[in-house]
């Protein structure tokens, strides 16, 4: 069995003396993971970090072995994240969040979304908008997607405020008013009809800080919770040094 495509590193992990088990993410066979035989030398070891994107080939008898990647650079981004908390803490939240998607499950929408993510960190608050939708993503592509293209309680698709943290589904002003201290704010880029067209002029912290407590909520109570695991430390980080970053400057 053998097969080459393109992948993101998202993991790695030392096994023996000389080698790693690399894990990566991939546009057509998503999450996968493999031996790299004498990853750990110096020749090796730089291309094999965290955020970079690799050539991989991916060589085993049977198709569910772990099996060998050979691996070669495309762009190698980790030492340019490494130098700024934010873009470590982003960087280890999404590999933490990507571990939820089961081993070799195709998600091309994600891999694109990690890939410009990682290029356009050095805007908090543009950095902020693409990780958390990258989160929207991630529930939807893990079956548990909102719904923010029309009002659970009139079905109408404009003038969407609101958020039911019951059923994850938009409410409208009108019929959320009543319940608006129960409701988690609906940030303008998060709308369906807005995802593409918003730009970071429009974008402002509170909206991130909405939209992040929102995403974690239901990350919290759909994903992580019903499966027993350990919220990841990550992605505290990224939400505190984002907040952080977009703090004005005191007096």
């Amino acid at each position: 069995m053998q097969w080459t495509a393109e992948g993101i590193v998202i993991g790695a992990r030392k096994h023996g003396d000389s080698n790693i088990i690399l894990e990566v993410m991939t546009p057509d066979r998503g999450r996968c993971l493999g031996l790299v035989r004498g990853g750990r030398s110096r020749r090796q070891q730089p291309a094999l970090q965290l955020g970079n994107h690799l050539s991989l080939t991916w060589r085993a008898r049977l198709d569910e072995h772990l099996g060998n990647f050979s691996a070669e650079p495309i762009h190698l981004r980790a030492a340019h994240l490494m130098q700024e908390a934010l873009s470590i803490h982003a960087l280890q939240s999404m590999c933490a969040l990507l571990r939820l998607l089961p081993e070799r499950d195709p998600h091309p929408q994600l891999f694109h979304a990690l890939d410009v993510t990682l290029d356009n960190l050095e805007d908090p608050i543009l950095a902020g908008a693409l990780i958390a939708r990258f989160e929207l993503l991630l529930l939807n592509e893990l079956g548990f997607g909102l719904d923010l293209t029309e009002c659970a309680a009139t079905g109408q698709t404009d003038d969407l405020i609101w958020v039911s943290p019951r059923s994850g589904r938009a409410v409208c002003s009108s019929a959320g008013e009543p319940y608006r201290d129960k409701l988690f704010p609906l940030p303008d880029f998060l709308k369906a009809s807005e995802m593409r067209a918003a730009s970071t002029q429009d974008l402002s912290a509170a909206d991130i800080n909405c939209a992040f407590k929102m995403t974690g909520y239901f990350l919290f109570k759909w994903v992580f919770e019903p499966r027993g695991l350990t919220w990841p430390v990550a992605r505290d980080n990224f939400v505190s040094s984002l907040e952080a970053k977009s703090a004005p400057p005191p007096d």
